[in-house]
C-alpha cells in the first residue's frame, strides 16, 4: 500500500537510513557530553525511525485486513518499533545517552536484516494459511513480541552491567563513561566518586525494571499461544521447538525475578541471570526458526 511516494517496503529501508545516522549521533554525543544538540538530534531520528516502522505495520493491516505479524518479516519490523518505544521511554526517564548507544546498534541491525537481507518473497504479506485465521493471532503474537522488546532491552542492561565490571576490574581504573564532575563553590570541576557506583546501580534497576515489565507479557502469550494450540490443533502443548525455547526463556526470567524478589539478589549475580535470558530469547525468536522446523515455521524459513 502506498502513501504518497513511499509503500510498506520503502518506510523501513528509510527507517534504517535514520537509525545509522541516529547510531553515529548517539556516539558523538557519548564523547562530546556537554553538546545537547547532537543528543536531541538523535532522539529525533529515533522518533522518526520509530514512526515509521508503526506506519508500515499500520498500512500492511489496512491493505491486508489482519494484522501484520504472520512472518518475519513483519515481525522483526514490529520488535524494532516496540525496542525504539523501550529506548525512548528509558531514556526519557534517566536521560542517559547511554542506553540509546547501547540499543541504536541492535536497532540498526534489525532493521537492515529485514530490509536489506530477507528475500523480497519473505517480505511480501501473503494470505494466511488456515491455522493462522484466528483472532488469538493479534493476541497471541503481539504478546509475545512485546515480551520479546522489553526482555532484549532488560537483558541487554544486565550485559552492560557485566561489561563496564569487567572493563573496570582489567584497567583498574574508573570506566571514561561513568566519570561525571560536580562544580564546587570556587567554581571549578571536581570529579564525583559516586558517580560510578550510582550509575551501575541504576543500570542494574532499569535492567529489574524492564524485565519485570516484560515478565507478564511474556507468560500472557505462553498462556494464550497454549489455548489457541488446542484451538488450532487439538492440543494445549505439543512440545515444538518454538514452545519448548518459550518454555525455557520464561523459566530464565523467572529465576532471573525469583533471585532479585526472595533472594536478594543485585548486581553482578543478578546481571549474570539476565544476560544469560538475552542470549535464550534470540535462540526462541530466531534460533529454532532457522535450525529447525516445527509448527510455528509457517512464514519464517521453511
Amino acid at each position: 500500500m502506498k502513501l504518497f511516494m513511499f509503500d510498506d517496503y520503502q518506510l523501513p529501508i528509510v527507517a534504517c537510513f535514520l537509525l545509522f545516522l541516529a547510531m553515529i549521533f548517539y556516539w558523538i554525543s557519548l564523547s562530546i557530553p556537554k553538546n545537547f544538540l547532537i543528543f536531541r538530534s538523535a532522539q529525533i531520528l529515533i522518533l522518526s525511525s520509530n514512526f515509521l516502522f508503526a506506519l508500515t505495520l499500520f498500512l500492511r493491516w489496512i491493505s491486508e485486513k489482519y494484522f501484520p505479524l504472520s512472518n518475519l518479516y513483519e515481525s522483526l519490523i514490529f520488535l524494532s518499533w516496540g525496542i525504539s518505544i523501550i529506548h525512548l521511554f528509558i531514556e526519557f526517564q534517566t536521560k542517559s545517552r547511554l542506553v540509546g548507544s547501547l540499543s541504536t546498534p541492535l536497532l540498526f541491525f534489525l532493521s537492515g536484516f529485514s530490509t536489506l537481507t530477507l528475500p523480497t518473497e519473505m517480505q511480501k504479506a501473503l494470505p494466511l494459511v488456515p491455522s493462522l485465521q484466528s483472532n488469538w493471532l493479534m493476541m497471541h503474537v503481539t504478546m509475545m513480541m512485546i515480551s520479546y522488546a522489553t526482555l532484549i532491552v532488560g537483558s541487554l542492561l544486565s550485559i552492560l552491567y557485566l561489561v563496564f565490571l569487567a572493563f573496570d576490574f582489567q584497567l583498574k581504573r574508573p570506566i571514561l563513561f561513568l566519570e561525571s564532575f560536580e562544580i564546587n563553590r570556587e567554581g571549578n570541576a571536581i570529579k564525583n566518586v559516586n558517580s560510578k557506583m550510582s550509575l551501575l546501580q541504576t543500570i542494574d534497576i532499569w535492567s529489574y525494571r524492564i524485565i519485570g515489565l516484560g515478565f507478564p507479557f511474556l507468560t500472557i502469550g505462553i498462556i494464550s499461544g497454549a489455548v489457541w494450540a488446542n484451538e488450532a490443533w487439538g492440543t494445549y502443548w505439543s512440545w515444538d521447538p518454538k514452545e519448548t525455547w518459550a518454555l525455557i526463556t520464561w523459566l530464565v526470567f523467572a529465576i532471573y525475578l525469583h533471585s532479585r524478589l526472595l533472594k536478594g539478589w543485585k548486581g553482578q549475580k543478578a546481571a549474570f541471570l539476565g544476560s544469560c535470558g538475552f542470549f535464550v530469547l534470540w535462540i526462541c525468536y530466531l534460533g529454532v526458526n532457522f535450525l529447525g522446523k516445527g509448527l510455528h515455521s509457517y512464514g519464517w524459513v521453511l
